[in-house]
């Protein structure tokens, strides 16, 4: 089992990183972050129970309830739903039916919100939403479809979690029905811009340390959550980000990040 090692430093997220003269103190970025050992015990923790907004990280219920419940070579439509547009590229195909495992394929690669909402229509929300609860989740869950546009009417947020929760969910992945399939899906993620940027892979051909990991995006959240594994074991994480985007930058986001990666990839080893 890895070690914590003494010599791994976690930056302190109560002082902010390149954030302009004046601006030291993160008043402005919440954090929730937790990462496990092999064996499943907390390394390290900021405020891990709290439940903070994660986009496109509550894609992961859906793909485990696929992986259960959805033929993989089911053929899936995407004119039986509404078209959706930003992340994704299957808005940019010419085919309009692809098989399941594809679609699944493309939500972990770049989070594809067509093929998402495609998925949805076959597993269910109502379904996903049992699963959750089915796995002990209280803080983790994806309420909606994908929408260009979210009214008051929609729930306010795709999704939404807790880094305790989260990084508990993908140290028991291996062993949960379903979740084998979902890591090797997770293998194909080619956002590695949060705290995956600090293992220095290839986004598009992973060699290196073996990882697996789901991001999110929206206007004043990131979230990135995974199993990464070196020479000395794995380790699971999950480092999540809300804030107000007038009083915050992306990079200064991203750079606390990276040093939060930095430090997990101390911990497995180069």
């Amino acid at each position: 089992m890895p070690r914590h090692r003494p010599d791994v430093h976690w930056p302190d997220l109560t002082v902010r990183r390149n954030a302009p003269a004046g601006r030291g103190t993160d008043t402005a970025v919440t954090w929730s972050v937790c990462v496990r050992d092999a064996g499943g015990a907390v390394l390290h923790a900021h405020r891990p129970e709290l439940v903070l907004s994660t986009a496109s990280v509550g894609k992961l219920l859906l793909l485990l309830q696929v992986a259960r419940s959805v033929p993989l070579d089911l053929p899936c439509d995407r004119r039986d739903v509404e078209p959706v547009a930003d992340s994704g590229l299957w808005q940019h195909l010419s085919t309009d039916v692809l098989p399941a495992g594809d679609l699944a394929v493309l939500v972990a690669s770049v989070s594809d919100n067509l093929a998402t909402n495609v998925l949805l229509r076959h597993a269910g929300l109502d379904r996903v939403a049992a699963l959750a609860g089915s796995l002990g989740l209280t803080a983790t869950a994806l309420h909606d479809v994908v929408r260009d546009v979210r009214t008051a009417a929609h729930p306010p947020r795709l999704s939404s979690g807790s880094a305790e929760e989260l990084s508990l969910l993908l140290h028991r992945l291996p062993d949960l029905d379903g979740g084998p399939q979902v890591l090797r899906w997770l293998g194909t993620s080619a956002d590695l811009s949060m705290v995956a940027s600090a293992f220095d892979l290839d986004p598009l051909s992973h060699a290196g340390v073996v990882l697996r990991n789901k991001t999110g995006t929206d206007e004043g959240v990131r979230a990135d959550v995974g199993v990464v594994t070196g020479p000395a074991g794995p380790v699971s994480y999950a480092v999540l980000a809300n804030w107000p985007p007038e009083v915050a930058t992306v990079g200064e986001v991203l750079a606390t990040m990276r040093a939060l990666g930095d430090a997990i990839r101390g911990v497995v080893g180069n």
